[in-house]
Formats: structure tokens, C-alpha cells, sequence
């Protein structure tokens, strides 16, 4: 992810948790979610000359990159905990 794009990223998820704040997102339905980011959306759009379909596509694009990334970031880190030579149940993870 180059460094624009992370802060493309770091703009609009800091626009969702002060827009968004609170909600629980397995319960509101996702065009309502990115109806709120709408907003900051259009501006991203209107300063780097792209239209709003392509910036969603790269937003959705870089969001789904940096959930692998810190998935990826803890599975490493839970890896040590099933090394352990106690003889006890290896920490299952999904």
C-alpha cells in the first residue's frame, strides 16, 4: 500500500468512527453506513480528480488489504502461544 493510499485510508476511517461512532454494524445495513462516508468520499473524489465509483472501489480495495494485513499480524503473534512444549491444547485460531 503506497503511502497515499494509506492516508486515503487513515482519512476515511477517521471520518467513519467520528460519523459512524457507536453503531453496530452487523445491524445497520452497509448502504446506510457508506451513505454517512458519502461526505468525505466526494471530497477525496473531487481532490484527486477520481470519480466516486473509483474511490470507493480503491477504498473498499485498501480496507480489505489492511484487514489482511492485521489478521495476518495476529495470527503471527498467536503463533508463539502454540509453540509451547507444556503438552496442553494448541490455541486454535480462525
Amino acid at each position: 500500500m503506497t503511502d497515499e493510499n494509506k492516508k486515503i485510508l487513515a482519512r476515511i476511517n477517521s471520518y467513519a468512527e467520528s460519523t459512524l461512532g457507536e453503531i453496530d454494524p452487523q445491524k445497520v445495513p452497509v448502504s446506510q453506513q457508506l451513505e454517512q462516508l458519502k461526505p468525505i468520499m466526494e471530497e477525496i473524489a473531487k481532490e484527486k480528480n477520481m470519480s466516486m465509483e473509483d474511490l470507493f472501489i480503491l477504498y473498499m480495495d485498501l480496507q480489505s488489504e489492511a484487514t489482511c494485513s492485521a489478521q495476518k499480524k495476529l495470527e503471527d503473534s498467536l503463533i508463539d502461544l502454540n509453540d509451547g512444549t507444556d503438552g496442553g491444547m494448541p490455541l486454535l485460531f480462525r
